[in-house]
């Protein structure tokens, strides 16, 4: 497949109203999945009609653009980015970036379903590392979870990203009531492993026909109970996201936190997020957007795309309005997290 799309003139690099550079992109390539997770997808979803979505090319287009202006790393999500049709050829052409030094690194994150056919193509094409979201190592608690998925899929899936030599940093949201006395033994596995894993907080985002409050558990709790059986050391470690890392000296593993609630980590943000119909979300938790496909589609000079790209970073907050608390039980946006992509 051949990827065009005419080069502009070089631009400066992005820097939002509060002197953050914008060096990190994520994009979602479909909002489709073949998981239904409780707290990101409601179970009967209607998805977005083939129209309004990017091709593959535009995709490619798009991210060259942001590659341009000085974004260093890309990461390519959903919904389950791996089920899109053709989504290697994408892979394949954006990796002309990391032979050329543009790109630093291009990497995706997947629940892991279709990794034991993707994962040799995927480091062929250059990627390095992967994320993995995984929340249980119970196969009906996974089940239940993901409303579709097997736990023995996932496994292997990872098993052979392994064999293909990925680094594998494992996601898992800590659910209340849920997962969370399985917290221990996920870090046990996942250092065992020699993976780093990273707990996330759910985040309020779309109606999933499940009580917010009710899934919500703070990381702050978390750490305080794993420190009573982990050594938890701090350590200076940034993968470019928002985690902030320590060092369990009991496993010698790495392990994460993200905190859209209890901490946030907006100060240093230097992410946006583009979804699959082009929409760019200059912050997860805001709902101000800017249109790209429009000034994609209109020219195959890439002047408009860049001049849109600008007067949204022009706009990116100081930080987001994520709350949930017992006045504030209904989603803070409306939008579901596999539309804007994890």
């Amino acid at each position: 497949m051949k990827f065009a799309g005419l080069a502009a003139v070089q631009s400066p690099p992005l820097v939002d109203p509060f002197g953050r550079a914008i060096t990190y992109l994520r994009v979602s390539v479909t909002d489709r999945c073949d998981f239904r997770c409780v707290y990101c997808m409601s179970e009967h979803m209607t998805f977005l009609p083939k129209a309004d979505i990017l091709t593959l090319e535009e995709l490619d287009r798009l991210c060259s653009a942001f590659i341009e202006r000085g974004v260093r790393k890309l990461r390519l999500t959903g919904g389950e980015p791996l089920v899109r049709r053709g989504i290697m050829s994408l892979f394949t052409s954006l990796s002309r970036h990391l032979a050329t030094g543009a790109l630093d690194e291009l990497t995706v994150t997947t629940n892991g379903s279709q990794l034991e056919k993707q994962a040799a193509g995927l480091a062929a094409c250059g990627v390095k590392r992967i994320n993995v979201s995984l929340d249980t190592l119970d196969p009906e608690k996974f089940r239940a979870i993901t409303r579709w998925g097997e736990l023995d899929q996932v496994l292997r899936g990872i098993a052979a990203a392994q064999r293909a030599d990925l680094a594998i940093k494992i996601n898992t949201v800590a659910l209340k009531d849920v997962n969370e006395d399985e917290l221990p033994r996920m870090l046990d596995w996942a250092h065992g492993q020699g993976m780093d894993l990273t707990l996330i907080e759910v985040m309020p985002l779309g109606d999933v026909g499940e009580m917010r409050l009710d899934q919500y558990l703070p990381l702050s709790l978390v750490r305080a109970r794993l420190a009573e059986r982990f050594t938890l050391d701090e350590i200076d470690y940034r993968t470019g996201g928002p985690a902030r890392y320590v060092r369990v000296a009991e496993t010698g593993g790495r392990l994460g936190f993200i905190t859209p609630l209890t901490h946030n980590f907006c100060e240093s943000c230097n992410r946006v997020r583009v979804t699959c119909t082009g929409t760019l979300f200059m912050c997860l938790g805001q709902e101000d957007a800017a249109d790209l496909r429009a000034p994609l589609r209109a020219s195959e000079a890439d002047d408009a795309l860049h001049a849109a790209i600008d007067e949204a970073i022009s706009r990116k907050p100081k930080g987001h309005d994520f709350v949930i608390d017992r006045r504030h039980k209904a989603p803070s946006l409306g939008r579901h997290m596999s539309v804007t992509g994890g």
